[in-house]
């Protein structure tokens, strides 16, 4: 027997040190496909987002080619803008509280639950997402503001206090916690918190020790998201805020567009940055302590009709906030889009005389300009942030942890910056893309980016990692494993992520506004250039624009969400 053992440990192909060189060559093999993984990601940030913004910041803080630091000082000293700075924190804060503490229910409604309407409905949920948010300020001015719906019935008004910037917030944000918390929280498998209720925990005990941690990484995601929406809020505030209430985004976009003054628009960028990259590294952080693999099944063997008075409750009452924040607003929507003259809004869409001081086409070709550019901006997104997703999966050096930060900075850098940047940057060969239609395909995309990898990540990090050193012990490559195993489990996840990029890149303003061309506007423009404009019709034509882009993302969402549901059984 020890003749044999000591055979086996000299045998360089089934001793020990035989199966450690291989182990090594596996692991070697493997961070040679994560850094091929991420070379394309890394490629598209740095060209289409560091650079542009680097060169807007270079032209505000350089004089005669010497970088002044100083004016960090001057700027930030000055009363304003620490209480714009302190603003937009604590209104984020309060905003991404409020957001998770309505829509959770609602993930877990739409998780579990099994109700008719079901599919329309988380839809409807989310078109609030991609409508632009001048249209957006509009709605709830009209419900919230001087004669509004609160003004007529109780001669309440909301509109220049900072709940009806909350209320907004939440109403953009609902389907983000939604979708995001809710895809997981679908795929987990009750029967672990069931086992330990028959052990004796209570049900919210059994929720908070079992549930709860496995949904931490998905929360902790979907309140990222919503607080960098928030902290970079610009078009909500602008309107419904009034005079009074100043986000960074909206004094950087002040000092830019109205003043010029760019070295304080650059000092501003830069403090915005390094906040959102701060916000990064901590929910990094937090992320990496709570991973574990989770044990994830069909969504349709999760889903089952309420029953009980305590369930049906809470389907009611996740239904009434849905009609109150959701469903009214755009009901608000729709009816200012008719004004009481029927079809001839939308009618007017279709003519270019009707608006030859603002557009050089027809308003209604901007619907066909927006779903080009969405699709090719989706499947942008979709690749970058897939492969970056993939190099992700397994935990690593801080260099990866980093790139997985780096990939969240274009939600909380000013749109604003990312369009001004663009101009400047993207005009000379070899790329020399300002006339190309694919300027705005980019800019979008870099925005669906991150909803692509926060949607992909929780659930390929959830996989069972013995699942592919199985397929590498029997010959499969990394590439395949992946093929094989992963995919197989997150195309649910894929699908969500691709409806995400797609709902954004309709709704993308902020950067496109710079550089979508005259004679082929996106929607979100149109709305603006029409909204900028006085006279009735001008205002009731972006009625009817933001309606016909409510709808066509209503429809788009559920189209997707049929064939989610067809393919439950291979999610």
């Amino acid at each position: 027997m020890v003749l044999a053992r000591s055979e086996v440990a000299k045998d360089p192909v089934r001793g020990p040190g035989a199966r450690g060189k291989s182990a090594r060559a596996r692991a070697r093999r493997g961070n040679a496909v994560r850094l091929g993984l991420m070379a394309v990601p890394v490629a598209f940030f740095a060209v289409f987002f560091a650079y542009p913004v680097a060169a807007i910041v270079g032209r505000g803080l350089k004089a005669d080619g010497v970088w002044q630091f100083g004016r960090f000082g001057g700027v930030l000293a000055r009363p304003e803008i620490r209480d714009v700075l302190w603003f937009t924190l604590w209104q984020a804060l309060a905003s991404t509280a409020l957001t998770l503490l309505i829509a959770l229910p609602g993930a877990y409604v739409f998780a579990r639950f099994d109700f008719p309407g079901k599919q329309v409905l988380r839809a409807v949920v989310t078109v609030p997402f991609v409508l632009p948010t001048v249209v957006v300020g509009t709605a709830f001015l009209a419900l919230l503001g001087r004669g509004g719906l609160l003004d007529e019935l109780w001669g309440v008004r909301l509109d220049t206090t900072v709940w009806a910037i909350l209320l907004a917030h939440v109403f953009f944000n609902y389907a983000v916690v939604v979708r995001t918390v809710g895809g997981l929280w679908a795929q987990l498998d009750p029967r672990q918190e069931e086992a330990a209720r028959v052990l004796g925990a209570g049900r919210f005990t059994a929720w908070r020790r079992v549930t709860l941690p496995a949904l931490a990484p998905a929360v902790a995601a979907a309140a990222l998201m919503v607080f960098l929406f928030t902290f970079t809020s610009f078009g909500v505030v602008q309107i419904l805020g009034g005079p009074g209430f100043s986000t960074l985004e909206v004094e950087i976009y002040r000092q830019t567009a109205q003043l010029l003054a760019l070295p304080t628009a650059a000092v501003l960028t830069l403090v915005q940055f390094a906040a959102v990259g701060a916000i990064l590294a901590v929910h990094a952080w937090t992320v990496r302590r709570r991973e574990r693999a989770l044990k994830l099944v069909d969504p349709a063997q999760t889903a089952r009709r309420p029953s009980g008075a305590g369930q049906w409750t809470l389907l009611a009452g996740v239904l009434l906030s849905v009609l109150l924040l959701i469903l009214l607003p755009l009901a608000v929507l729709v009816e200012r889009s008719l004004g009481g003259s029927g079809l001839a809004y939308y009618h007017a869409l279709t003519s270019a005389d009707a608006n030859s001081g603002t557009f050089l086409v027809a308003p209604i070709e901007a619907i066909g300009n927006s779903l080009r550019y969405a699709v090719v901006a989706t499947l942008i997104a979709l690749v970058v942030g897939g492969l970056a997703a993939a190099a992700l999966t397994r935990r690593a050096g801080r260099l990866v942890r980093g790139f997985d930060a780096l990939l969240m900075l274009p939600l909380g850098v000013s749109a604003v910056t990312v369009g001004f940047g663009f101009l400047i940057t993207l005009d000379k060969p070899p790329l020399d893309l300002r006339t190309s239609w694919i300027l705005v395909p980019l800019a979008q995309a870099l925005v669906g980016v991150p909803f692509v990898v926060r949607t992909m990540l929780p659930v390929l990090r959830a996989v069972d990692a013995r699942l592919r050193e199985a397929a590498g012990v029997l010959g499969a490559s990394p590439l395949r494993a992946w093929r094989e195993v992963d995919l197989p489990l997150v195309r649910r996840a894929l699908l969500v992520a691709a409806g995400f990029a797609f709902a954004v890149s309709l709704g993308e303003f902020g950067a496109t506004v710079f550089i979508a061309r005259p004679d082929n506007p996106t929607l979100p423009v149109a709305v603006a250039r029409l909204l900028g404009r006085s006279g009735e019709l001008n205002y009731g034509q972006a009625m009817a624009l933001s309606t016909i882009l409510m709808l066509v993302c209503a429809v788009s969402l559920l189209l997707l969400e049929r064939i989610r549901t067809d393919r439950s059984g291979e999610f």
